[in-house]
């Protein structure tokens, strides 16, 4: 009976050790699958919307608050979330007290995110990912990114680079990952960065999370 005892508390140990890398590596490869399905699915809505328009959607052409009206219908949508800015947003950004923000989302390294470049059109798809469009009411600024919580706002860990991932409408209509060469978000020294205090850090993690087989690998 000791020998019994003894060699469950040894199994029961080892399960204690191991089971937390086996859960994380589980979730880990959920995200990697969940970022190139939901590149594919921006992807296709964009080369959707050529087909149909018969041009092809730059940064130029796309005015002020137009983005999420122009490719929302070539997404599966369960639930539009209208404009961050609204109080009926599933993620609210109050512009004049950013204390009263419904921010749970985290940079890289687990500062507050900025969520002004998440507010300009929100939107739910029937598989649970999230949509949040930066199409800056600016008229000449040339931001237009696509950004994509994978596994969906109330799933952790909220985070930029881990399920939360940024793409960006370049001037010739190419969608490109957050990091890629020519985005705005392209030096890991900042925006992809362990120690970076960047609100936006993270943001250059789209473009390694796609090119680097090790990233999702080594996420904690």
């Amino acid at each position: 009976m000791a020998e019994v005892l003894i060699t469950i508390g040894i199994i029961g140990l080892v399960a204690a050790m191991t089971m937390p890398s086996l859960i994380n590596n589980h979730r880990n490869k959920a995200l990697e699958a969940g970022l190139k399905k939901n590149y594919s699915v921006i992807s296709q809505a964009l080369a959707m919307y050529q087909a149909q328009n018969g041009i092809t959607l730059t940064s130029a052409d796309i005015r002020p608050r137009e983005l999420k009206s122009l490719i929302m219908p070539y997404f599966n949508v369960l639930i539009d979330c209208g404009i961050g800015t609204e109080e009926e947003a599933c993620i609210f950004n109050d512009l004049e007290n950013s204390s009263n923000s419904d921010n749970i989302y985290k940079t890289y390294n687990n500062n507050t995110l900025d969520l002004g470049y998440f507010d300009d059109g929100q939107f739910i798809l029937t598989d649970g990912s999230m949509i949040f469009i930066e199409n800056s009411t600016v008229e000449n600024d040339p931001r237009r990114y696509i950004s994509v919580d994978v596994n969906g706002y109330l799933k952790r860990p909220n985070k930029l680079g881990f399920d939360l991932f940024m793409f960006q409408i370049d001037k010739n209509g190419k969608i490109l990952p957050m990091g890629a060469s020519g985005t705005d978000y392209e030096d890991e020294r900042y925006y992809c960065s362990p120690t970076s205090v960047s609100t936006m850090n993270g943001a250059a993690c789209t473009y390694k999370a796609l090119t680097d087989k090790y990233y999702f690998k080594n996420l904690h």
